[in-house]
C-alpha cells in the first residue's frame, strides 16, 4: 500500500460497505447509485474522520503526546471522532469550539462530553489561534499536547484518504472476480470542506494511474462551505503536500479538482430545502442515515445534478457517505 510506511493505529473498521442503491436507482431514473459507508467506520457513530485519525494519532504517540487539541463548530464530527480516539488510547482530549455553550448538550456535543473531552468555546476567535493558546497553557502545566487542525486536514491526516482510495479500487478488482462482471466507477461524489478527503483520494487515483484497475472517472466534491475557488487553492495545496509527506513526487494546480459551490445555501451547518429533502429521500428508500451538515447537503446536490442530466443513463455514480449522523441529533426537527 501507498501509506505501508507511515505510523498508523487501528481505528477504523475497515473496509467499509460498498454497497448498491438499488431503490434510489430505480425512485431517481438515472445513472446506476452505489454508496461507500464510511459512516460505519465504528469511531463513537464513525465517519470519514477515523481514517485520518488512525495516522494523526500514530504520529501524536511516536511523539509523547498526552492530550489531543482539536477545534470545529459546535456540532463538530471531528471533534467528536477526536474525543473517542483520544479515550479509545488512554489519551486527554481538549476540543475548541466556535460560538458559546448552548443551553441543551446534544448531538456530537454529548458524545464529546461523555467519552471525557474538555471544552472551551471561544466565541468568534479563529480556532488555530485558540488551539495554540490552549496547547500552550497545556504545556505551561507541564503537559504535552497534539494539535490537530481543523478537519484532520494536514499531510498525515489526509493519508488516512490516499489509503482509502486504495481500499476502493481492491474492493473494485474482488468484485470483479467474484461476479466477473466489471465494477469501475464513472464518478465519486463527495462533501468536501477542509480538503483532507478530497485532496487524499485525487492523491491515490494520481500514484496508481498506472495499476491495473486504476480509476479514470470524476472526483466531485460538492462544497459545503468554501467557494470552489478557495477549496480549488485548498486542495492543491494539501494534495502536494500529501503527496510530498508519501515520497510520491507529485504537484497539484487548482484546475486539477472538480468542485461544485453551487449548493452553499444559506451557509456551513444552515438545513433548508434542499438538505431536509436529501435526508427523507435516502431514508426513505435505502434506511440510510445522512446529517443535515455535510452529507445531506452533497447528497442534495448529487440529486440536483441527477435531475439536470449531468450524468449518463447507465453510469456508476459512487456516493461517498463521509459520516456524521451523531450531528443529525443536534438539529431535530429543524432537520424534517
Amino acid at each position: 500500500m501507498l501509506t505501508d510506511k507511515l505510523p498508523r493505529v487501528s481505528i477504523a473498521h475497515l473496509p467499509t460497505p460498498l454497497e448498491p442503491l438499488p431503490r434510489l436507482t430505480a425512485q431517481l431514473g438515472g445513472p446506476e447509485l452505489w454508496i461507500k459507508r464510511d459512516d460505519q467506520t465504528g469511531l463513537a457513530t464513525g465517519g470519514n474522520k477515523a481514517r485520518k485519525l488512525e495516522f494523526l494519532v500514530a504520529d501524536a504517540l511516536a511523539q509523547g503526546a498526552d492530550t489531543l487539541i482539536t477545534g470545529g463548530a459546535a456540532q463538530s464530527n471531528h471533534a467528536r471522532q477526536t474525543a473517542a480516539a483520544a479515550a479509545k488510547f488512554g489519551l486527554a482530549c481538549a476540543l475548541v469550539l466556535r460560538g458559546e455553550a448552548p443551553a441543551r448538550v446534544q448531538g456530537n456535543l454529548l458524545l464529546d462530553r461523555l467519552v471525557g473531552a474538555v471544552v472551551a468555546w471561544v466565541g468568534e476567535r479563529p480556532l488555530a489561534e485558540a488551539m495554540a493558546q490552549v496547547a500552550e497553557d497545556l504545556r505551561a502545566a507541564g503537559r504535552c499536547p497534539y494539535i490537530i487542525p481543523y478537519g484532520g486536514s494536514n499531510p498525515i491526516g489526509a493519508s488516512g484518504y490516499v489509503a482509502a482510495m486504495e481500499e476502493l479500487l481492491n474492493q473494485c478488482a474482488g468484485r470483479e472476480q467474484a461476479t466477473g462482471i466489471r465494477m469501475r466507477f464513472d464518478h465519486i461524489v463527495f462533501a468536501s470542506s477542509s480538503s483532507g478527503t478530497q485532496s487524499g483520494l485525487a492523491v491515490g487515483v494520481r500514484a496508481l494511474q498506472d495499476v491495473n484497475g486504476s480509476f479514470d472517472g470524476r472526483i466531485l466534491g460538492i462544497s459545503v462551505d468554501q467557494p470552489a475557488d478557495v477549496l480549488r487553492r485548498m486542495l492543491a495545496d494539501l494534495a502536494t503536500a500529501t503527496a510530498d509527506h508519501l515520497g510520491l513526487g507529485l504537484t497539484f494546480a487548482p484546475q486539477d479538482f472538480d468542485v461544485n459551490d453551487d449548493y452553499l445555501g444559506g451557509g456551513y451547518g444552515v438545513v433548508g430545502d434542499l438538505e431536509r429533502e436529501a435526508l427523507r429521500t435516502m431514508a426513505g428508500a435505502e434506511g440510510i442515515i445522512l446529517d443535515p451538515v455535510y452529507t445531506g447537503r452533497a447528497f442534495g446536490g448529487l440529486l440536483d445534478l441527477i435531475r439536470r442530466d449531468a450524468f449518463r443513463p447507465g453510469e456508476h455514480v459512487l456516493f461517498w457517505h463521509t459520516g456524521g449522523t451523531a450531528g443529525l441529533f443536534g438539529y431535530g426537527e429543524r432537520a424534517l
